[in-house]
């Protein structure tokens, strides 16, 4: 007879699997390298229910985050809605989150500089991970493009952000930056730019003129997936709207 198959993964199903092709035994013989998603998840999780196995809960969690990263949007009250996920679980899950948002932020370099799109989309990457709202960064850069100080000045609405060239003149004079890079976030993870963007650039620059302070680019960051390029960014001056 054929293993049950599991009909939302398409997959066998944890007791109808060889123990050496379970999460545990993959793991010990070939490392975590080599488990999927649903595999580490799994390993994470432990165990489950009578009624749903941990690969189950696994897969019923990537599908409602839509990915192993969009767990990293989850908080204590959304791992709880997985019925075989209990208070605590749900606690040591949204703890294992946390723990991972903080590894991937780390320590930042203090000579970071950033003279490219991608190497700001990098810097900023770790915060926008977690965020379901657009927020605005301003940073403040030295004359080698060193980064003095990057401060977020704004937080939106899922779909919009409200941000005033006041904003992002303030750090900068502040800190005594000779040049800014303005960046924010799409939830989406598609950072092309809306026309909203356009006009609130296009602002910022042209009174950027009238302080004399440089804005080297605006950043709108994304998710590589969604992003037409594929880059995971769009930057204003890569793409002449600096001119």
């Amino acid at each position: 007879m054929a293993p049950a198959v599991n009909r939302k993964s398409g997959v066998c199903r944890l007791r109808d699997l060889p123990i050496d092709q379970r999460p545990q035994g993959r793991l010990e013989k070939l490392g975590a390298g080599a488990l999927t998603d649903r595999e580490l998840l799994a390993m994470i999780i432990r165990t489950g229910t009578a009624r749903n196995d941990v690969l189950s809960l696994a897969d019923e969690m990537l599908i409602k985050a839509g990915s192993l990263s969009g767990l990293m949007r989850w908080d204590v009250s959304d791992f709880k809605e997985i019925v075989g996920i209990g208070k605590v679980k749900a606690l040591q899950l949204s703890t294992q989150v946390e723990i991972a948002k903080r590894m991937i932020k780390g320590e930042r370099n203090q000579d970071v500089i950033l003279d490219e799109p991608l190497k700001v989309w990098e810097y900023l990457y770790p915060d926008i991970r977690s965020d379901t709202v657009e927020k605005v960064w301003v940073i403040c850069l030295d004359r080698k493009n060193k980064v003095i100080r990057t401060e977020a000045v704004t937080s939106g609405t899922a779909n919009a952000s409200l941000i005033h060239p006041r904003e992002v003149f303030r750090p900068a004079i502040r800190y005594g930056a000779t040049a800014v890079i303005l960046a924010h976030n799409h939830p989406s993870g598609d950072p092309t730019p809306s026309t909203a963007d356009l006009k609130v650039t296009k602002k910022i620059f042209e009174a950027a003129k009238v302080v004399d302070l440089e804005i080297h680019d605006h950043v709108i960051l994304g998710e590589p997936e969604n992003c037409p390029n594929g880059f995971g960014y769009f930057s204003f001056s890569d793409n002449g709207l600096f001119n």
